[in-house]
C-alpha cells in the first residue's frame, strides 16, 4: 500500500508541475493584454500628425528661403538690364537654324496678349490668401505663408538663374512687323524660360495643394486643381500669342511652377499613422505572442 502511495505522488507532482506553469502562463498573458489594452497615449509627438499640417525644418528651410530670395532679388536686376544685341546680329537671325519643335513660334507678336498676360501674372500672385478663408487653413496662416514663400523662393531661383545664365531671342525677336532697332534690346534675349507662366503655375497649384491637404475629401479641391491647370494654361496660350516664348520654354515654365507649388508641401506635410506605407505593431493570443508587419499597397 505504501508503494502504491508513493507511486501515486511520484507521479502527481510532475502533473501539478505542469499544470501550475500554464496558470502562470495565462495569468502572465493576461497581464500583457491588459498592458497593451491599457497602454499609455502616444507621446506629443506621434500626435504631432494630429494637430499640424506642415512641418518646418529651418535648418533646411531658412537657408533655401534665403538664397533663393537673395539670389533672384540680385539677379531679376541683371536679366532685365542685358546688353544691347549688335544690330548686325538681329539682322543675321534666321528661323531655320531654329530647332523643329519650336520654329514654328519664330515670328509671332501680338502687345494685347501680353498686357493681358502681365494682368494674370499679378493677380494670380496673391490668390493663395484666399486659403485663410478656411478657418482650418487660417490657424496655420504663418506656416502655410512661410511654405509659398518657400516655393517662390525656389521658382524664383530657377528662373532667374536660367535666364541670367542663357541668352535665348525671344519668337517676336523673328517678327518682321517690329523694327531692327527695337529689337537690340536685352530683354528679346530673356525668352528661356517662361517666368509668367512658372508664377501662375506655382501660386495656382499651391493653393489646391494646401486646401486638397485639409480638405481631402472635399470635391471643391476638384475645382482648384481645375482652376490651376486653366490658369495655367491660359497663361501658357497668352506668352506664345505674345511671341514672348518658345514651346519648350513654356513646358519648362510649367513644369517648375507646378512642381515647386506642388511639392513643396506635400514634402513638408505630416505623415499620419494611416497614411504610412508600413507598420510593426504586437500580436498575441493564445499560446504564442509576437509582431506582426503590416504593408499598405496604395
Amino acid at each position: 500500500m505504501n508503494r502504491m502511495l508513493t507511486l501515486l505522488v511520484a507521479l502527481c507532482l510532475p502533473l501539478l508541475a505542469w499544470a501550475q506553469d500554464q496558470t502562470d502562463a495565462l495569468a502572465s498573458l493576461k497581464v500583457e493584454e491588459e498592458n497593451i489594452r491599457f497602454a499609455p497615449a502616444p507621446a506629443e509627438d506621434d500626435l504631432a500628425a494630429t494637430d499640424e499640417m506642415y512641418t518646418i525644418n529651418k535648418k533646411v528651410d531658412w537657408p533655401i528661403v534665403i538664397a533663393g530670395s537673395a539670389w533672384s532679388a540680385y539677379a531679376f536686376s541683371k536679366i532685365y538690364s542685358k546688353d544691347t544685341t549688335r544690330l548686325a546680329k538681329i539682322l543675321e537671325l534666321n528661323k531655320e537654324d531654329i530647332n523643329g519643335f519650336d520654329r514654328w513660334a519664330a515670328g509671332k507678336n501680338d502687345d494685347k496678349a501680353s498686357d493681358n498676360s502681365d494682368f494674370l501674372f499679378y493677380g494670380s500672385m496673391p490668390l493663395p490668401a484666399l486659403l485663410l478663408i478656411d478657418k482650418h487653413i487660417r490657424k496655420d496662416a504663418a506656416k502655410v505663408g512661410f511654405l509659398y514663400w518657400e516655393a517662390f523662393a525656389i521658382t524664383g531661383l530657377l528662373y532667374t538663374g536660367s535666364t541670367y545664365f542663357v541668352d535665348r531671342f525671344r519668337p517676336e525677336t523673328y517678327a518682321t512687323n517690329l523694327p531692327p532697332e527695337e529689337k537690340v534690346d536685352g530683354n528679346y534675349k530673356n525668352s528661356f524660360f517662361a517666368g509668367h507662366v512658372a508664377v501662375v503655375a506655382t501660386s495656382t497649384f499651391f493653393m489646391a495643394k494646401v486646401y486638397s491637404d485639409y480638405h481631402p475629401d472635399s470635391k471643391f479641391k476638384y475645382v482648384l486643381w481645375g482652376g490651376a491647370a486653366a490658369a495655367t494654361g491660359t497663361m501658357v496660350y497668352l506668352r506664345h500669342i505674345a511671341g514672348k516664348h518658345f514651346p519648350s520654354d513654356l513646358v519648362i515654365g510649367t513644369a517648375v511652377g507646378a512642381l515647386s507649388g506642388i511639392l513643396v508641401p506635400h514634402l513638408h506635410k505630416n505623415k499620419r499613422l494611416e497614411d504610412r506605407a508600413w507598420m510593426l505593431s504586437p500580436a498575441m493570443g493564445q499560446g504564442y505572442s509576437g509582431l506582426t508587419f503590416t504593408y499598405k499597397i496604395k
